[in-house]
């Protein structure tokens, strides 16, 4: 799989925290994790999606939501250093006003 085709599955499923008001962002602050999946794509590749919510400058603020996407099972920075990176990244942020933030 591709790394466009990761962007594309990430952005695709973090659309649809984009249809959330800023209320239903704001309930889910502080929790581990707004959500987790899990999945195979058409050519075998298995992947997890994870999205953050958090405060992005301070409480009451502007609300950031994060989402990574990376392929199963992980491989080590180097082939053996026991640190793990996304292999795409995407974000949003909204504001107490419901606006999206530099968009």
């Amino acid at each position: 799989m591709s790394k466009d085709e990761l962007r594309s599955l990430l952005a695709e499923r973090l659309a649809r925290f984009r249809t959330w008001n800023y209320a239903q962002l704001a309930e889910h602050v502080g929790r581990d994790c707004l959500e987790q999946v899990e999945g195979i794509t058409v050519d075998g590749t298995a992947y997890q999606l994870e999205f953050q919510v958090f405060w992005d400058d301070k409480r009451r603020g502007n609300i950031r939501v994060f989402g990574d996407i990376c392929v199963v099972p992980q491989k080590p920075l180097l082939g053996f250093i026991p640190i793990y990176t996304s292999d795409a990244v995407d974000s949003f942020i909204m504001g107490p006003d419901g606006q999206f933030v530099g968009e």
